[in-house]
């Protein structure tokens, strides 16, 4: 049982970097449409 806890943590281990080191080198294009949202005056505070 200690031998399969031991496995389990190291793949855990290993895909957490695998991740981590996808996400730091993915370049993820930037957007293409131009987004326009209407916030209503009502939800600023007046002072």
């Amino acid at each position: 049982m200690r031998t399969l806890s031991r496995i389990l943590l190291l793949l855990l281990l290993a895909v957490i970097v695998a991740g981590v080191g996808f996400l730091a080198t993915w370049e993820m294009p930037p957007p293409t449409e131009r987004m326009e949202k209407v916030i209503d005056n009502d939800r600023f505070q007046n002072r």
